[in-house]
C-alpha cells in the first residue's frame, strides 16, 4: 500500500517501510502460510496476561451446544479485566454457566475461564454484519454494575 488518499498523517502513522500495520494480531506457520490470531483493539489484560478473545471464542465453538459466542474483557478491580462470554446455543439445546464453565477447565489457562457467561438469543450486530462488542460490554457494565475506573 502506498498511502491514504488524500492523508499523509494518516499514512506516516499507518504505512512503515512500505507495509501496512492493520492491528491485527498473526501467525506464520513453516509454509509461509499466515493465520489472523486477533485484533489489538480486541486484546483483553487479565492481571498480567494477554488474551487474546478469537482464541476463547475458537475452543468454544468445539462445544456442541454452542451455535455462536463472543468473547470481550469487562473491568474488574483486583485484575484490571474478566473474560465474559455470551454465547448462543444451537435449537433445542440447553447449557447452564457451569457446564461451560467445566468445558474450559483443564483444556485452557484458568485466566482464559470466562468469569461471566451470558445466555443470548443473538449478538449485536451492524447492519453489515460485524458485531458489536461494544454494546455487549457496555451491558454487562450495566448489568453488572462494575466501573469503568479498573483501580476503583
Amino acid at each position: 500500500m502506498k498511502g491514504y488518499w488524500g492523508d499523509e498523517a494518516k499514512t506516516r502513522e499507518s504505512v512503515v517501510d512500505g507495509w501496512m500495520h492493520t492491528d491485527d494480531f498473526a501467525t506464520l506457520d513453516a509454509d509461509g502460510y499466515c493465520n489472523i490470531v486477533g485484533r489489538l483493539k480486541d486484546m483483553l489484560i487479565r492481571g498480567v496476561e494477554n488474551i487474546y478473545p478469537r482464541e476463547i471464542e475458537e475452543f468454544l465453538f468445539r462445544h456442541p451446544e454452542i451455535q455462536g459466542v463472543q468473547v470481550f474483557g469487562v473491568p474488574d478491580s483486583k485484575y484490571g479485566e474478566e473474560v465474559c462470554a455470551w454465547v448462543v446455543l444451537r435449537a433445542c439445546e440447553s447449557a447452564t454457566v457451569e457446564e461451560i464453565q467445566q468445558f474450559c477447565q483443564e483444556q485452557i489457562a484458568h485466566y482464559k475461564v470466562p468469569k461471566y457467561i451470558r445466555f443470548v438469543d443473538e449478538l449485536p450486530m451492524t447492519v453489515t454484519g460485524k458485531v458489536q462488542k461494544f454494546i455487549m460490554r457496555e451491558r454487562m457494565i450495566s448489568e453488572l454494575k462494575l466501573s469503568e475506573d479498573k483501580t476503583a
